[in-house]
């Protein structure tokens, strides 16, 4: 039996916390997921437009196996800078990476691009001396860190776009009764693709929705057009979703690394189309071991993969779902007149 865990949220992974802070004139924010300590992480991504930092040494065969803290960021290449802040915040505590006398946290990072979204940003200004704030954004966040924390137009997902509709930072859980493993994801939701049925007033996520967390979907009134037709935006690498999936399982980095390849599965079933030229898609995985995976382990990872790509696309439905009207673009529940009902 598969079920969502209490909070259907990523931090049902015990020892996983997540902590938002947003500039909201500036229609942006930053979002750090914090494990208690370090742990085992992998990164895959997959679209043709990405921003990261420290992907590299999270491959097989590096020195590096376990992360301090992952942030997600808007604010395009701006956004990279929260990650120094939630590094000082780590060093602080003295938790990190430990080279003899020295301690340096390892906190990999992904941005999206959400420059454009209207908002107030007078730091871009030229002359204007001010700095961008992402820096005071990550400290704020990872701050904040604990185990309840806001969706939709919150953290990173605040200023996000989704096609042609308002997107947001969404998160779902999933625990597998047959095995007590639990698997969380935590997606900020800003595709090219579209999240929405075309013609219709359901999500592509409809089929996995649990416990009404999109308000009761509709069943699709026909089928889906066999080709999506793509609003090409004005600027090229302008989108993307990137998130983190979290589980309790004793992975090693390989398997961490193949969860991540599954989750990805979990994107193209949110959105049409997905992983496109124009979008930066990346997926982080933590695995804190606080369970053994069963044997035999191809067997117990295929299902866990399985969890976490459906874990994926319920959070990234649930970021658009519950995304709220910011400005000029519609939000799903605006356009195809859903409730909150049930949808916590």
């Amino acid at each position: 039996m598969i079920r969502p865990g209490p909070r259907n949220l990523i931090t049902d992974v015990d020892g996983i916390a997540v902590g938002n802070a947003e500039d909201r004139p500036g229609r942006s924010g930053v979002t750090v997921v914090l494990p208690a300590g370090r742990t085992l992480a992998a990164a895959d991504i997959r679209g043709g437009a990405p921003g990261t930092r420290e992907t590299d040494a999270l491959r097989p065969g590096t020195l590096v196996k376990a992360v301090d803290a992952i942030v997600l960021s808007g604010g395009s290449a701006f956004g990279l800078e929260a990650a120094g802040s939630v590094m000082a915040w780590l060093a602080d505590r003295g938790r990190g990476y430990r080279l003899g006398a020295a301690t340096v946290p390892i906190v990999p990072a992904a941005i999206l691009f959400d420059l454009n979204n209207g908002g107030d940003k007078p730091w871009m200004r030229a002359g204007s001396g001010l700095a961008p704030p992402y820096h005071a954004l990550g400290a704020a966040a990872v701050a904040a860190a604990a185990p309840d924390f806001a969706l939709g137009n919150a953290g990173a997902g605040l200023g996000a776009t989704a096609g042609p509709y308002e997107g947001g930072l969404g998160s779902a859980s999933v625990v597998d009764a047959a095995t007590g493993l639990t698997v969380g994801a935590l997606m900020a939701a800003n595709p090219l693709g579209t999240p929405v049925i075309p013609g219709q007033d359901g999500l592509w996520a409809w089929m996995l929705e649990l416990d009404g967390e999109l308000g009761g979907q509709p069943l699709p009134t026909a089928a889906p057009p066999p080709g999506i037709e793509v609003a090409l935006p004005e600027l090229p690498g302008t989108n993307t979703i990137i998130g983190v999936v979290a589980t309790d399982a004793d992975l090693d980095t390989g398997e961490a690394l193949r969860l991540a390849a599954m989750a990805h599965d979990g994107l193209a079933r949110a959105v049409k189309p997905s992983h496109t030229p124009l979008d930066g898609d990346c997926i982080f995985v933590l695995a804190t071991a606080a369970r053994r995976l069963p044997a035999p382990r191809p067997q117990a990872l295929a299902r866990l993969g399985g969890m976490a790509a459906d874990a994926t696309t319920r959070a990234v439905a649930r970021g658009v779902f519950l995304a709220e009207p910011l400005g000029d673009r519609p939000t799903y529940r605006t356009r195809h007149g859903h409730a909150l009902r049930g949808a916590g």
